[in-house]
């Protein structure tokens, strides 16, 4: 069964097994082509997410450590 990367350094989508760039340069596994080609747009709305959470602050605790809001 082939697993799918997305190749940052070349932009492109990798399949093995064969021969794929260093795991440094890829973002995966994917179980499909469409999904590794969806990579880079993937990341963005996950940051996006992660950057607007309420629940998670910039600010550090006593100790320099981000800080987690309390819900309510």
């Amino acid at each position: 069964m082939a697993t799918y990367w997305f190749c940052v350094k070349h932009h492109r989508v990798e399949e093995t097994p064969g021969d794929v760039c260093p795991p440094i340069d890829r973002l995966g596994p994917f179980p499909t082509e469409a999904e590794a080609e969806r990579a880079l747009e993937k990341a963005r709305e996950r940051n996006e997410e992660w950057d607007n959470d309420p629940n998670w602050s910039d600010e550090t605790d006593w100790t320099g450590l981000p800080k987690r809001r309390d819900s309510e």
